[in-house]
């Protein structure tokens, strides 16, 4: 079973067994703006493989990783593979001294390498680097910063990168823009949209700015793309400010559900505790327009 190909903070994988039965079973198209790692994305695509996609991230580094795998794949796995297998020849201590080294030449040398070179250097990083979070640093010259992770004798899963290449050969558009930019395709009045952005008080920021005023802007979008048949908007609840449903409210939108999930983030930072670091608990917020 195809799964996301690396772990994203935020990520849906662990929400998909609450949201099953509130997936549509009838559309024609599927827009994703805020993609990361996918993960409803697949749930859509094994429900109508027939449909046309619109997989999405304002991040133009996480989004050349799936046009190289779609359309350069074979290069993709020979840069991979050179720094995945001298990787995995070392000592954990030469593992961590070649990771900052890969690193750095992808801060500073990657105007000099092609496209598909960049983005296998990217998920190499990302697979080895620490537990799904998405760092930018000044010392990497604003570009992927993540520190080095538990340095593993594993890096990928070649299986999983191949059923996501055959995935991206069907009627799937593969984009990196603003999401108010995509209400300029072609939309069907069959269209299911799936809205999973930065969410409120989040540590990992995704190198853009999306506050408060961004998040209602997201919920008018949200509206506007109910129009074409369903629209859903995740978020998670901070404090006790009501701040979606409070809005929602104020704007007169009308809504199918809104839903309250327990989760825990396992990405990241952890909580310190009594008992030593915990995974953060957290409530999450569903709204199907």
């Amino acid at each position: 079973m195809t799964k996301p190909i690396f772990m994203w903070a935020g990520g849906k994988s662990k929400m998909i067994k609450h949201y099953q039965q509130y997936f549509p079973q009838h559309f024609d198209t599927y827009i994703e703006p805020f993609f990361g790692g996918g993960a409803i994305f697949l749930e859509a695509y094994k429900i109508n493989p027939n449909a046309h996609f619109i997989i999405n991230d304002i991040n133009s580094c996480i989004i050349n990783i799936y046009k190289s795998i779609q359309s350069d794949y074979g290069c993709f796995l020979k840069h991979l593979n050179k720094v995945s297998d001298k990787y995995l020849s070392l000592n954990k201590v030469d593992k961590k001294t070649y990771y900052y080294d890969i690193r750095h030449q992808h801060a500073f040398d990657y105007k000099n390498w092609s496209g598909t070179k960049e983005a296998a250097t990217l998920y190499f990083l990302m697979k080895t680097g620490f537990n799904g979070i998405w760092q930018i640093n000044k010392n990497t010259n604003g570009r992927y910063g993540t520190p080095v992770g538990l340095l593993k004798n594993f890096v990928y899963d070649k299986d999983n990168l191949d059923g996501w290449n055959k995935i991206l050969q069907n009627n799937i558009t593969i984009t990196s823009k603003d999401y108010k930019l995509l209400f300029n395709n072609k939309l069907s009045n069959n269209t299911w949209t799936f809205l999973d952005p930065p969410y409120r008080g989040c540590f990992t920021k995704y190198g853009i700015k999306f506050d408060d005023d961004e998040q209602k802007k997201l919920v008018d979008f949200s509206n506007t793309m109910s129009n074409y048949d369903e629209s859903w908007l995740c978020n998670r609840i901070v404090g006790e400010d009501n701040f979606f449903e409070n809005y929602i409210k104020q704007q007169q939108y009308s809504t199918k559900h809104i839903l309250y999930f327990d989760n825990t983030y396992t990405a990241g930072r952890r909580k310190k505790t009594d008992n030593g670091f915990e995974a953060k608990k957290v409530k999450e917020i569903l709204v199907i327009m």
